[in-house]
């Protein structure tokens, strides 16, 4: 048994009407907040030297999964593990959003892609270093499959 608790949630203009971006990244003028609890707010210490960060999130939403999914600007199927779809086994999300500024326990950040209310799990800095790696079979993957 896995127990995960919410740290915060996010507070965004995006509902079942008005849908988020399939991913905040092309749409960087989206803004939200994420509130965390107050008990976090000593965790934060240091995160404001970043510009970038990566939120894992739960996709509270979603209530089931296919085995072969159809991005949104693909031509073809694809394994779901080969694609960012929300719907999963374990409907877990990770974006990487520009954090603006921080004021206590609030994040105000842009390129968001999630909805109000979604339950944040946990927040990480995004580091280039470590964290981008430029390969020709990923460019090339990503060129033919358009997997987004």
């Amino acid at each position: 048994m896995i127990n995960l608790k919410p740290i915060g949630f996010f507070h965004t203009d995006y509902t079942s009407e008005n849908k988020p971006p399939r991913q905040g990244r092309l749409m960087p003028q989206s803004k939200g907040i994420i509130l965390l609890d107050k008990k976090y707010i000593k965790a934060l210490r240091d995160l404001d030297k970043f510009e970038y960060i990566y939120v894992l999130f739960y996709f509270n939403k979603v209530t089931d999964w296919e085995s072969i999914v159809k991005p949104p600007r693909s031509n073809h199927t694809h394994g779901l593990f080969a694609t960012r779809t929300p719907r999963r086994p374990n409907p877990i999300g990770l974006t990487l959003i520009k954090l603006d500024k921080i004021v206590e326990n609030k994040l105000f950040v842009s390129g968001v892609d999630a909805y109000d209310q979604t339950p944040v799990l946990d927040i990480k800095p995004f580091l280039p270093d470590l964290d981008f790696v430029e390969t020709a079979k990923n460019r090339k993957a990503e060129k033919d499959l358009r997997v987004e």
